[in-house]
């Protein structure tokens, strides 16, 4: 009787790596990023300075967690779940912050963060039925968003510093890319709900047509990607919809 070598399993990373650093450091940014774009009401441009320099940073650690987790494989289940939170929190923070010194009307934030919300809770019920697939525009969002509340950051404190006419384009032109990632935003949300819905559907399918041993929650369309996928097209550690 041949018996085959089996190999070991690989060891799962420890969650005490750089990637996972870099993520809580994020989160703790968050914070931080509040109280200076907030400062004196956001009228204090220095400041103002200061927190889109934080958010330029925080996004900076998203992008370097996110490489270095995939390249030396630390992907682990604490960063599946942190990243996402520090991604939402970051830009949920911005988008709330602005509408509280009154730069943006509510309307932008409560419709973008209905959608991540949403979309979240979706796909955790997802979980268990199907793999969702990642979203056509979700990296067209995804920078959307974050091109669109750097040039709001931006925007009021160099006003000071260019002649009105630069600082009126620069305005309308963060207007144009914030009014484009709402859009892509709503469209991207509406596309996975389409998605889950046909997935709902060809799992229910496939369990009602295979035999009872074999029916275990829709079968390999209820397996876990391992790695995770962002809705932008990117693998990553989370399970999120734009989150590594």
């Amino acid at each position: 009787m041949n018996e085959r070598a089996e190999t070991p399993p690989e060891a799962a990373p420890s969650n005490w790596n750089l990637p996972n650093a870099l993520t809580v450091v994020r989160i703790l940014l968050v914070p931080v990023f509040l109280v200076l774009l907030l400062g004196d009401g956001g009228q204090n441009m220095t400041t103002r300075w200061w927190a889109l320099a934080v958010f330029l940073l925080a996004m900076l650690t998203d992008k370097i967690d996110g490489d270095l987790a995939r390249k030396y494989n630390l992907i682990t289940d604490f960063g599946k779940i942190a990243d996402p939170i520090a991604d939402k929190s970051l830009m949920a923070a911005a988008l709330i912050g602005l509408a509280v010194v009154g730069e943006v009307p509510w309307w932008v934030p409560v419709i973008i963060l209905v959608r991540e919300l949403g979309i979240t809770v979706l796909r955790f019920f997802m979980i268990r039925i199907a793999v969702m697939p990642a979203s056509r525009g979700g990296k067209i969002k995804t920078v959307l968003q974050t091109v669109a509340i750097g040039l709001l950051l931006l925007w009021k404190p160099l006003a000071f510093l260019v002649p009105g006419v630069v600082a009126v384009v620069l305005l309308v032109i963060a207007w144009l890319v914030l009014v484009a990632a709402i859009i892509v935003t709503i469209v991207t949300g509406v596309d996975y709900c389409i998605q889950a819905a046909k997935l709902a559907r060809a799992a229910h399918a496939g369990e009602a047509g295979a035999p009872a041993g074999n029916a275990d929650s829709g079968g390999k369309l209820g397996e876990r990607n391992p790695g995770g996928t962002r809705d932008d097209g990117t693998p990553g550690q989370s399970q999120s919809d734009d989150g590594r």
